[in-house]
């Protein structure tokens, strides 16, 4: 407002009595009303009111409106205190012992309040009367977790000390990793990017399952805990729109917005949290601002000219990171200083007091209130964005540098400075080793913990490893590939599609398949599946479709079968993820087929197939239109000859090349029985053709050798063709790689599997 003077401020002044009046009389909402109407009225008129999507840069919730905590603060923050010792503790011994093994500090240190809160009192576990809550945690604060674990007697002091060395089977692996440690973490997260989308399509995916009656998840949470520095990844800001369309109120981001990522600031010439209010308001998502603790509140309250508020506002994230770098002297000389207002506004406060002037992420009062209103939020995914100091707690040795991502190693002063700090009942003598420490079992913080922790369910993190078991599909299913086309020629897609259709009509496990499309169903053939089985629409069908009229109508409905994720290959895996994993977090096996153009797939999306083999994921990926000879108008972008190899990088992925409709059909039978029966945690991935040709029947001989090594079939020629079936000479044949007797290669000029 600085360039538009008040022309009339006494009429300016009436007006805003008037909103207080009407916010003292008839409330907030009343008052948001009357100005959205006023809004409304202006631009119909003509006005030009451009949309801001952002808020003073103050809390979200005042302190007349926060809800209280009914925990015990004080041996709270002893508590909290205790886990950021470990914390640190076990990086810098792990460091010492192995000079370069690395770990990360500052990061939980920085977020160790909005853990604390939600362990206590929100995040709920897996028990017989509740499916649990699922929380992504953010990667670089495993050692804080680890440091809970410890505290609360779930982990030993030995488990402790391998930090980072778990090959020997006794230590904590660097990041979450489910493939690891099995039955402690739930998600990968430490790959930057990943945990926005996966937790999106997570809590969508959640929704799919109550929706089609599979689980009872009308009462359950998706948590994401992410930094702010990780937001610049294209898959973190990618798929929010889906939250908010999809009205995802069961999922809930926690930005820890400590300013700070690896090489310096954030945003040093802007102010993150603003940015990332605009873009999530913009979005549709429910936005709580978390800035100030609770010792500004009285300054902001006394100031009524809104001078602090536009000193607030005129500050960069570079500055502010100094603020939390320096002492309390510099806070009054460089923040307070410029404005001789504000300068009285502290004058009775010492440098001290205002070096408590704290941080609303390091205010467990200000994050509980934050918390309980996202958990009670409908309609709308929310996202708290969260301000905090990265290093918090570490002085000198880090405490807001731009060095402390990286810091691994504290001195003897330091460390009694931490000890000093957060109050650690360790002796001078003793500090140089920065030793361990837990309190008794029947010790008060030990009591409260477990109390906690029982009120909610049990302990977190934990993953399950097994589901109850589907029985496995009779042959019905696959006997129509079995038998070969008797002279007509089919694509291996269209046989695919085939078995698909034959799987999800299956009375064993039909219910339990699920069908995933990037908009590419008609390239497959499987657009006669719309009607059939529907595709999924969280609010059903609101439209009559544009070919209501035909046999083969696009069928949005509520409890359709079909994800059909539009062009998003990211979003896709995201969905097949978390149908893969349902096992582990829904107590409910899934059996999910994504079916992609091949070129699209391991290329396009490998990090994402990472993460889905260290999440134990089980389920079908399927690359259509593989081959190299029927897509030359294409050009090379959509040849795929080297999927396989990619794939092959991946250790838990199970890849076949078939040639014919019976290979499909022993392939999928095998991997439904390992996957499904047996519960092994691989995935397949199999490659399909568009190219019709002639498919024999299944000779005996196949049924083995298809999943076991390389089998041949000879084309006879063309005048003489038929279905012929031969054993590839033992010259020919290709052995699997050692220790991987299902992985299958062809040898031209064979044909096979």
């Amino acid at each position: 407002m600085e360039n538009h003077p008040d022309p009339d401020p006494q009429e300016t002044q009436e007006w805003i009595e008037s909103l207080e009046a009407i916010i003292e009389r008839e409330g907030a909402g009343r008052a948001h009303f009357l100005l959205e109407k006023l809004v409304e009225k202006a631009r119909r008129s003509g006005a030009y009111l451009p949309y801001s999507a952002n808020t003073a840069y103050l809390n979200t919730i005042p302190p007349s409106k926060e809800e209280r905590s009914p925990g015990d603060a004080a041996i709270e923050w002893r508590i909290r205190s205790i886990i950021r010792w470990n914390a640190m503790a076990m990086v810098v011994q792990a460091n010492r012992d192995n000079p370069g093994i690395g770990g990360h500090i500052a990061s939980f240190a920085s977020c160790a309040t909005l853990y604390d809160v939600g362990f206590n009192h929100f995040f709920r576990a897996p028990s017989a009367h509740h499916g649990g809550d699922l929380i992504y945690f953010q990667g670089h604060s495993a050692p804080g977790l680890y440091a809970r674990a410890f505290v609360e007697g779930r982990l030993s002091e030995e488990q402790l000390r391998y930090f980072r060395r778990e090959i020997a089977g006794k230590g904590l692996s660097s990041y979450p990793h489910p493939r690891l440690m099995p039955d402690f973490w739930q998600f990968p997260t430490v790959s930057m990017g990943l945990t926005a989308i996966t937790a999106i399509y997570q809590a969508r995916f959640m929704r799919y399952l109550h929706d089609r009656g599979l689980v009872d998840a009308s009462d359950r949470k998706v948590w994401a805990f992410i930094g702010d520095g990780e937001m610049d990844e294209p898959e973190s800001l990618g798929a929010i729109s889906l939250g908010a369309r999809e009205r995802l109120d069961n999922l809930i981001f926690v930005i820890n917005c400590n300013l700070q990522r690896l090489d310096g600031p954030v945003r040093g010439n802007g102010k993150v949290i603003q940015e990332l209010e605009a873009v999530f308001r913009g979005a549709g998502w429910n936005v709580i601002k978390v800035i100030w603790g609770s010792y500004w509140d009285p300054l902001i309250a006394r100031d009524t000219g809104g001078l602090l508020l536009k000193r607030m506002e005129e500050c960069v994230d570079g500055e502010y990171q100094a603020y939390a770098a320096k002492s309390g002297d510099y806070v009054r000389a460089h923040f307070f200083g410029k404005y001789p207002e504000l300068k009285a506004l502290v004058a009775n406060m010492s440098d001290a007091d205002l070096w408590r002037l704290n941080r609303g992420g390091h205010d467990p009062h200000k994050v509980y209130a934050a918390y309980a209103q996202a958990v009670k939020h409908s309609g709308q995914p929310t996202v708290i964005l969260a301000k905090t100091v990265k290093g918090y707690g570490m002085g000198e040795s880090g405490e807001g540098q731009n060095f402390t991502h990286q810091q691994k190693k504290m001195g003897e002063e330091a460390l009694k400075g931490f000890r000093d700090r957060f109050n650690i009942p360790i002796s001078d003598e003793a500090i140089a080793a920065a030793p361990f420490y837990r309190p008794l079992e029947d010790s008060p913080e030990r009591r409260y913990l477990a109390e906690r922790r029982q009120a909610l369910g049990g302990d977190l993190p934990q993953r399950r490893r097994t589901a109850p078991p589907l029985q496995f599909p009779e042959a019905r299913p696959f006997e129509p590939l079995l038998k070969g086309t008797e002279g007509r020629e089919i694509s291996t897609t269209m046989a695919f599609v085939r078995l698909l259709n034959a799987l999800i009509k299956d009375p064993a496990i039909g219910r339990h398949v699920v069908p995933i499309v990037a908009d590419e169903a008609r390239t497959f053939g499987m657009e006669g599946m719309f009607r059939q089985f529907g595709i999924y629409s969280s609010v059903g069908q609101l439209y009559e479709p544009v070919d209501h009229g035909q046999l083969l109508y696009y069928r949005e409905d509520r409890g359709g079968q079909i994800l059909e994720e539009g062009i998003t290959e990211a979003g896709s895996i995201s969905s097949w993820i978390a149908a893969g994993t349902a096992y582990s977090n829904h107590g409910v096996q899934m059996i999910p087929f994504y079916i992609f153009y091949s070129m699209f797939g391991f290329q396009r999306i490998g990090d994402l197939l990472w993460a889905a083999g260290d999440s134990r994921a089980r389920g079908f990926l399927i690359g259509g239109t593989s081959g190299r000879t029927t897509l030359a108008g294409e050009g090379l972008q959509h040849q795929d000859g080297h999927s396989h190899l990619l794939a092959a990088s991946l250790p838990s992925c199970i890849g076949y090349d078939p040639a014919f409709a019976f290979e499909i059909a022993l392939i999928v039978q095998a991997g439904l029985r390992r996957m499904v029966e047996l519960q092994e945690d691989i995935f397949y991935y199999l490659t399909v053709t568009n190219e019709n040709s002639l498919i024999p029947r299944n000779p005996r001989a196949a049924r083995k050798a298809c999943c076991a090594a390389c089998t041949g079939f000879r084309m006879p020629a063309p005048a003489a063709r038929s279905n012929s079936w031969a054993r590839a000479p033992s010259s020919m044949k290709s052995s699997p790689p050692p220790g991987c007797s299902n992985r299958t290669s062809t040898s031209a000029p064979m044909c096979g599997v």
